[in-house]
């Protein structure tokens, strides 16, 4: 790994006649970032923070999407808008901007707001792991709910939520509140996506959902058949809207994912909340932290 603060200088590979990636760790607001760099894919990197992997990008290839939550989430940003359509994409979360990198790969002439509190990682992605300087993506150093504030009504077509501290979603992100003011810079037809991670026995998902609920008429969730049977702690993607969502296709797509997930909507998904309370600024809680064993095979 590369002495702490300093450039990952790359290797020579004498066998292959090419660079050879390394590691690279650096000090961050938020603690310890490193980048990993995937050995499968030339173009390919992990970021990692205080040792949980992050998010993962490929520079060769922004379409690609390697974490199973990050392709769920594509899928929402594929069925949002007809193919190529531009959109308003705001992203509370920023990580190493996969999701933006993403959007505009795919749909392009997109104009996306990415709002990441840690400003030294910002400065580390865009460093290390640059934008392609066509996308039109503007990134604010600010608190995720700070930067929602800030937001006119009707902006955004999407709002992808993926914030997390330590491995845990800040409890001011799992509010009604907060969600009240989603709703608000959404346009009428707009959706909500959120990363949600939780265990056994999947309390706080289940206050999420709920808590959703309270605020969006239409919702779906995608999950690992594991995590929806509480024998693990996992990811799970929340979507949803003031309008019906496209339920068939979406839960076709996370069927056919390489680690195939299953969706819940509509009457199963309010038996799944089991009556929980719906979450508010004054009685919200950050998410529950993993287990070390999570990520022990990173």
């Amino acid at each position: 790994m590369a002495r702490k603060g300093a450039p990952a200088k790359g290797r020579k590979d004498r066998t292959r006649g090419r660079e050879e990636r390394e590691p690279f760790t650096a000090s961050v607001d938020s603690g310890r970032a490193e980048l990993l760099p995937d050995r499968e894919r030339p173009d390919g990197w992990t970021l990692l923070l205080d040792g949980a992997p992050q998010s993962h990008v490929d520079l060769g290839d922004p379409a690609h999407l390697s974490f199973a939550y990050q392709r769920r989430l594509g899928h929402i940003i594929d069925l949002a808008a007809p193919p190529l359509q531009p959109l308003h994409v705001l992203h509370l979360g920023g990580g190493a901007f996969t999701l933006a990198r993403y959007t505009a790969a795919t749909r392009p002439r997109s104009t996306q707001q990415i709002v990441e509190i840690d400003a030294a990682l910002v400065r580390l992605v865009r460093e290390r792991l640059p934008l392609d300087p066509q996308a039109r993506v503007r990134v604010r150093s600010v608190d995720a709910r700070e930067g929602l504030a800030k937001l006119p009504d009707g902006w955004a077509d999407l709002v992808v939520a993926d914030v997390f501290s330590g491995a845990r979603t800040p409890a001011h992100l799992t509010s009604a509140e907060f969600l009240t003011d989603v709703r608000r810079v959404l346009k009428p037809s707009g959706q909500y996506a959120a990363n949600l991670a939780d265990g056994p026995p999947l309390a706080h998902l289940r206050g999420q959902v709920a808590t959703a609920a309270a605020v969006f008429p239409e919702l779906a969730l995608a999950a690992d058949p594991v995590v929806w049977r509480g024998r693990r702690f996992g990811n799970a993607v929340l979507l949803a809207s003031a309008l019906p969502l496209p339920v068939a296709e979406f839960t076709r797509r996370v069927a056919s994912d390489p680690h195939p997930g299953r969706v819940e909507h509509g009457r199963a998904l309010t038996d799944f909340t089991g009556g929980a309370a719906v979450v508010t600024d004054a009685a919200a809680k950050p998410s529950p932290a993993p287990p070390p064993s999570v990520f022990e095979d990173l």
